[in-house]
């Protein structure tokens, strides 16, 4: 295969004696190399089906608990990977797909053999991404080698990148006064770690004091831009975890070099034609959580402290309730495990849309699950872990807001991005709802989308609406592209939801904004690339699905025939969400209801999920 990608590591066919070995060589050895050979972009270029992915990922993840579970425990006994399993699914995830793009070369696959790393290169790296905080660590192909067996001078728990990435967290800790806080007694604890989860859970906080309760929120933000507003409303209180806590450094206890299995042990799986040494993944594991990347990937240490932290925070408050809106993530699975030890109901609302395949962990903790829409029943019904857990149709609290929004007002501040020069004024505006993707998906799916606008009747601009944890200067040079589509990029403040009530229509993959253009009756296209996963608004009806530019053109063209009139029936719109604009109110009346008859309860928004197993871990002490 062509070699042509500068500075891409190759994979090269060698022997030692009769054996065929495969090595990792620099871009300076790939240009005096014959024979077979590929560069590892072009490796992991190749197709590969996301199910099998899949399903190995899954395989090996439980293979990897049965093996390593016990390493570690909190204090609460709580397993590594139960904290941890997001962060660590999603490396085993980058790591299955190297070896499936190994096997589908036919190179390798009709001569296999052993891969020996590069001299070096380091064993765990980082992808590319748009996000101002989230890292997407990845296992490198010297650490896939070393995950095979390969010798290898590398250690993982050492990288430079990592630790310079580690290096750039912001240094201001969360906001906390100096002097030492004594919370108040609360009935609800409700925790965020960005400005999203504090949109969807001070609405609800807002109801309970409505109804004469008091509530603690808990700010575990590192990032500063992502921190909870001051809540304006007596008898919500506002408090941060310990800035030390959230920023430890400190992983898992490693097994010494010396205490390694031999090759073919009972710690080894089958991923296709490669045998996976689990000591040796649970080494790259350890490694990623050694540093932390705040609340979003914290280090293994600050999760052992944060838990003691929220052990204390619970005996003063003593509240009846914890309220969450995500539960699988570290500090969320964390929190609704230490808040069942303590007796104390858990209700988590969900944040986002849930698209099936694509949840890192689809596992939900709470007692109580608050779904969107009827669509999301089914999988949270697969995804429950508590033995007593119950569903309920409520929609989404911070979506009640919407019937407020001015779209005249936001009608003004979509044409005053363009300017005023006459030659830049679209007649119709699109606004993509844009998310933290990596450069080159980016790139991929803005090429679609103005190329589409470009093909489309009359004059279409475009506006980037950034994820709030994206920086606007990824979006420049779209701002400098030569084209007939004016674009411009909204303040990152204000995001999609800031202006989509003035768009003619909004263009989304996966955001949450595509749901509340449905809601808004805003004509949605959903862009659906091959390898993007969407939130399926197309598969309701209540969106245009597109794949191609072809796609979009068509669509567009299609809006402007239209003549008026609600363009989604309510049935639809509920399936993907129910919106009455008293969600916050449902939600605060079913954490009354829970705390003053403590028993369960059967209604019309109520769906049981009996027999769910639990996902609870056991265990003594701890280990840090």
């Amino acid at each position: 295969m062509s070699t042509s990608t500068r500075g891409a590591p190759g994979l090269v066919r060698t022997s030692v004696g009769e054996r065929t070995v495969w090595a990792l060589v620099g871009e300076a050895s790939l240009r005096h190399t014959t024979g077979s050979l590929i560069t590892t972009l072009e490796l992991e270029a190749l197709p590969i089906a996301r199910t099998i992915v899949d399903e190995h990922v899954a395989d090996l993840m439980s293979a990897l608990e049965k093996y390593s579970s016990g390493r570690a425990e909190t204090l609460g006994g709580a397993s590594w990977l139960y904290v941890h399993r997001v962060p660590v699914r999603r490396l085993v995830t980058q790591f299955v797909r190297k070896l499936l793009a190994l096997s589908a070369w036919p190179e390798f696959a009709h001569d296999p053999g052993p891969v020996t790393p590069a001299p070096h290169e380091e064993l765990l790296g980082v992808r590319e991404t748009s996000s101002r905080e989230y890292r997407a660590y990845t296992v490198t192909w010297s650490g896939v080698a070393y995950a095979l067996g390969a010798q290898t001078l590398g250690n993982p728990a050492r990288s430079a990148r990592r630790r310079e990435l580690a290096g750039l967290l912001p240094e201001e800790g969360p906001a906390g006064t100096a002097e030492p806080f004594t919370p108040p007694t609360a009935e609800v604890v409700a925790l965020s770690w960005s400005s999203r989860h504090a949109q969807t859970l001070l609405p609800v906080l807002e109801k309970l004091v409505d109804e004469g309760r008091s509530s603690l929120l808990v700010d575990l933000a590192t990032d500063p831009a992502e921190r909870c507003p001051a809540p304006a409303r007596k008898f919500i209180t506002l408090c941060s975890a310990p800035a030390d806590a959230l920023t430890a450094s400190g992983t898992v206890p490693e097994p010494g070099m010396d205490a390694e299995e031999t090759a073919g042990g009972a710690g080894t799986i089958q991923i296709g034609m490669h045998t996976v040494r689990l000591d040796r993944l649970e080494r790259l594991a350890a490694a990623l959580l050694r540093e932390s990347d705040g609340c979003t990937q914290p280090s293994w240490r600050a999760v052992v402290r944060v838990e003691e932290w929220f052990n204390e925070l619970l005996d003063t408050v003593r509240p009846h309730t914890v309220l969450l809106s995500n539960d699988i993530s570290p500090f969320g699975a964390l929190a609704a495990y230490t808040a069942e030890r303590h007796g104390v109901t858990t209700v988590n609302v969900q944040h986002g849309a849930w698209i099936p395949g694509a949840v890192a962990w689809p596992a939900l903790h709470s007692r109580h699950i608050v779904v969107m829409g009827e669509r999301d029943v089914e999988l949270a019904r697969a995804w429950v872990r508590h033995p007593r857990a119950e569903i309920h149709v409520l929609g989404q609290p911070r979506f009640d807001a919407l019937a407020g929004l001015g779209r005249e007002a936001q009608r003004r501040y979509l044409q005053k991005l363009f300017g005023t020069r006459a030659e830049r004024r679209p007649e119709r505006i699109a606004v993509w709802a844009c998310q933290p993707f990596g450069p080159d998906r980016l790139q991929a799916q803005a090429d679609v989308i103005l190329d589409g606008l470009a093909k489309a009747r009359g004059r279409w601009g475009l506006v980037i609406a950034p994820h709030p944890a994206q920086e606007r200067h990824h979006f420049d040079h779209w701002l400098r592209r030569d084209g007939r589509t004016p674009v411009a990029v909204s303040d990152s403040r204000i995001g999609a939801r800031g202006c989509l009530a003035g768009a003619d229509a909004v263009v989304s993959v996966s955001s949450t904004c595509g749901i509340e253009a449905v809601l808004l009756d805003v004509p949605v296209l959903e862009l659906g690339r091959p390898g993007d996963r969407t939130l399926g608004l197309a598969e309701h009806a209540v969106a245009h699905e597109c794949r191609m530019a072809t796609d979009i053109s068509d669509a567009l063209n299609l809006l402007c025939e239209e003549t008026g009139g609600t363009r989604v029936p309510r049935e639809a719109r509920d399936a993907v969400c129910r919106w009455r604009g008293h969600s916050a109110a449902d939600i605060a009346r079913l954490i009354v209801r829970e705390a003053e008859v403590g028993t369960t309860h059967t209604n019309s928004n109520q769906h049981d999920a009996p027999g769910a197993e639990s996902g609870l871990p056991r265990g003594k002490g701890a280990t840090r």
